[in-house]
Formats: C-alpha cells, structure tokens, sequence
C-alpha cells in the first residue's frame, strides 16, 4: 500500500496537469481569436492575413524552439522530422478535426494562391535534402525565402485593403468596440497573452501526457510518436478548433496553410543556419513523400469540395494521418 501513494499521487498531479493544461489551451486560443479579429480590423487587412502571418508565427513557435534545440545537439533527424510531424499532423490531423466539426469554408485566392505556395515551399525543400544534408548557405536560402514570402503577403493585403467581417459566435461585440481608442494596444495584448498562455498550456498538457503514458507503460518511442508529437502542434489544433467553432474559417485556414509554410522554410531555415546537420535517407524519403502527399491531398479534397473541406474530407485526413501514425509505431517497434 505505502508504495502506491506516490503512483497515485503522481498520477493525480498529472491528470490535473493535462486537464488544466487543456483549459488554459482553450481560453487563451479564444483570447487569440479575439485579437487576431480585432487586430485585422485596425490594421485595415483580412483575418486570413492576420492568420498567415501572426498567427502561424506564432502557434509555430513551439516547432521552432524544438528544431533549433535538436540542431544544436546535430540531431538533424529530430529538427527536420519535427518539421515533417508537425506539417502532417496540421492538415490530417487539425485540419481533419475542425472539418468534422464543421465544414471549413476557403476563399478563392486561397485556393489559387496560397495552398499551391505551401505545396511548392514543401517541394522546395527535394533538391534541398535529397544530398542528405543541410548547409548554412541553404539554410539562409529558406529563410531568403520566407522573407520574400510574408514581404508579398502583407504587401497584398495592404493594397487589398480586405477586412471582411464573418458571422461569429461569442465575438462579434469585441470587434464592435474595435474603433474604440486603445482598441489597437487591446488586441495586441490579447494576441500576445493569447500565444503565450498556448505556449504555457501546451507544455503542461504534455508534460501531464508524457506522466500518463510513463505511468501505464508506454514506451519512450510510443510516447515521442504520439503525445510529444501531437503535442507540438496543440496550439494550431485548439487555435484552429475555436477559429472553427466562431465561424472564423479565414483565420482557422490562414493558420494551418501559413504554419506550414513556417515549419518547411522558417524552422528549417533557422535550424540550418544555426548549425548545418545532416539527415537519415527516411527522411528524404518515406516521410518526405507522406508529407507531400497529405499536402496535395487537402489540396485536392477542397477542390472536390468546391471550396471547402466537408465532414467527409476531414473523417478521410484523420483516417489517413491515424493510418500513418500506425505504420509509423510498426516501423519502430519492428513488425
């Protein structure tokens, strides 16, 4: 008996860890939501913009900070693969769960403009790694790249000029009081506490997660490939999940299409010029195409659905991410 105390007792604290954790997740992506509306408004531009850049910048940090720590240690398979994982996990995984819960709307210049870029941003990346290897030259290449990207973005949307306001649950009389004096500083503060309080949410989640899985037996390798994984990407998916819920499809759609572009060029730009590395053949390989594949695919299901990722196409992205993630626990466990 005296030896389960402290079983149940770490058990306890993780459980309040992950639950508290998806708490904090959840009212500081509406604090986000909030503000990235407002802020679209003050700054005269739309909410996918705001998405695009702000947003994605933002909920990718997490992707940042773990590739630039693995390419200190010259871990290039864990910064590149972190990549890999987390553009995966955004449109089969993210994108699938908001689908099913309600149809996600794109915008025609999405379609035409900015999925083909996040496609060709990740087809990019082949004759890059097909040597295996990333230098300090290619490294700032992609972040050359980057940059000349978010320049073309908010130059776009400044001459657009294209707020456009969509029917939301819970946040319309915010971005009413928008014109308000100090609205500006408001909502920048909201989207700042916002990406901070995900950061914060998602590394307690996980850390609960991580205690869960230690406590039931899962393996170090199970745990890396499913809940550390997954984790990296919890503020686009809980971002996105109350995008969706609001009605905010621009900002939910600018922010999984724009996180991928900052993983493929942003992070990996950044972990290669911070330290070049070299990679496994999977990774230019295998997992590679899976990427690309599950890209051109959530290209595909929108353009079968006429501008939108119906509940169908969302149950096919996580039949298919929930297909790789199985493969992926059979390669490593050898079967």
């Amino acid at each position: 008996m005296l030896a389960a105390v402290p079983f149940a007792m770490s058990t306890i604290w993780a459980i309040i860890l992950l639950v508290g954790g998806l708490i904090i997740l959840w009212k500081c992506a509406e604090l986000l939501v909030k503000g990235a509306v407002g802020l679209a408004k003050r700054l005269g531009v739309s909410t996918l913009t705001i998405g695009l850049t702000v947003v994605a910048m933002g909920t990718s940090a997490p992707e940042v900070a773990a590739s630039i720590a693995a390419a200190l240690r010259g871990a290039g398979d864990i910064a590149v693969g972190n990549v890999y994982g987390s553009n995966i996990a955004n449109l089969a995984l993210v994108g699938g769960l908001c689908a099913l819960i309600r149809p996600i709307g794109i915008k025609k210049q999405t379609l035409l403009y900015q999925m083909p870029v996040m496609l060709l941003v990740a087809l990019l990346l082949w004759p890059v790694l097909t040597n295996l290897y990333l230098s300090r030259v290619e490294g700032v290449m992609l972040l050359g790249v980057f940059a000349t990207l978010i320049l073309l973005t908010i130059f776009a949307a400044r001459r657009e000029g294209g707020y456009e306001p969509q029917v939301m649950t819970g946040i319309s009389n915010d971005v009413g009081k928008i014109n308000k004096p100090g609205a500006f500083k408001a909502s920048m503060l909201l989207v700042v506490v916002g990406l901070a309080g995900l950061a914060f949410g998602a590394d307690i989640t996980v850390r609960g997660a991580v205690c869960i899985g230690e406590q039931i037996g899962l393996s170090k390798a199970v745990i890396g490939l499913t809940i550390i994984a997954i984790g990296t990407s919890l503020p686009e998916l809980v971002t996105c999940l109350v995008a969706s819920v609001k009605g905010q499809d621009d900002l939910s759609i600018g922010n999984l299409v724009g996180s991928n572009i900052f993983n493929t060029l942003l992070v990996t730009g950044i972990a290669g010029s911070v330290r070049p590395f070299a990679i496994g053949p999977r990774l230019a390989g295998v997992d590679y195409w899976v990427m690309i594949i599950v890209s051109i695919a959530f290209l595909v299901l929108a353009l079968i659905g006429r501008r939108s990722i119906g509940r169908v196409s969302g149950a096919i992205l996580l039949l298919g991410y929930f297909g790789y993630m199985t493969y992926l626990l059979a390669y490593t466990a050898g079967i």
